[in-house]
């Protein structure tokens, strides 16, 4: 049974086949679509071009699509009074955007400088400007840590040096307070 259903559907794509290509002999070509499908539409247009009624009908099919488009509805279901006050309600921002806009007009020529058209040839300067200070930005870190520790130790030998020196002076009052006669505090 399923044999006689996949030769049904053989027989069906042959029979499909010769509708849509014809018969395919030895001596026949096949078809060019493209081909054929240009000669029937210049056949189209010319008989459309000799019919008054065709070209009424265009015309019509156009002013159907203006009339399918959303953007007509609302123009048609919008009364001008209606648009009239959505305007007025937007006169500050469009105020705003007006004054924008001039002043961006009045600043072209400064976009149009010759200054900013050569920013595209200076981007490679400034990368290896900002990579110079990106590490030099590193090395002053590196450095400010080196000081810091230098102070550090610094700092730990003037109070180490102090301690000594008050020791080495408390030393000399016990040594030379003797001799004159006073006493030791």
């Amino acid at each position: 049974m399923e044999r006689s259903g996949v030769e049904d559907l053989d027989a069906r794509l042959q029979a499909l086949e010769k509708r849509v290509c014809g018969e395919l002999g030895k001596n026949s070509r096949p078809v060019k679509c493209a081909e054929s499908l240009a000669r029937i539409n210049t056949a189209l247009a010319n008989t459309a071009n000799k019919r008054e009624r065709v070209k009424i009908l265009h015309k019509k099919i156009e002013d159907l699509l203006k009339y399918l488009d959303p953007q007509f509805t609302d123009y048609i279901a919008v009364p001008d009074a209606m648009k009239l006050e959505f305007i007025l309600a937007e006169e500050d921002f469009l105020r705003s955007q007006a004054a924008l806009l001039e002043q961006v007009n009045n600043l072209q020529p400064l976009l149009d400088s010759n200054h900013i058209k050569a920013v595209p040839e200076l981007t490679t300067k400034v990368q290896r400007l900002s990579q110079i200070h990106i590490e030099q930005q590193d090395q002053n870190e590196e450095l400010s840590a080196e000081v810091r520790r230098l102070f550090e130790e610094y700092n730990k030998m003037m109070f180490l040096l102090s301690k000594q020196f008050t020791q080495w002076d408390e030393t000399l009052r016990k040594l030379e307070a003797p001799k004159q006669g006073q006493p030791i505090e």
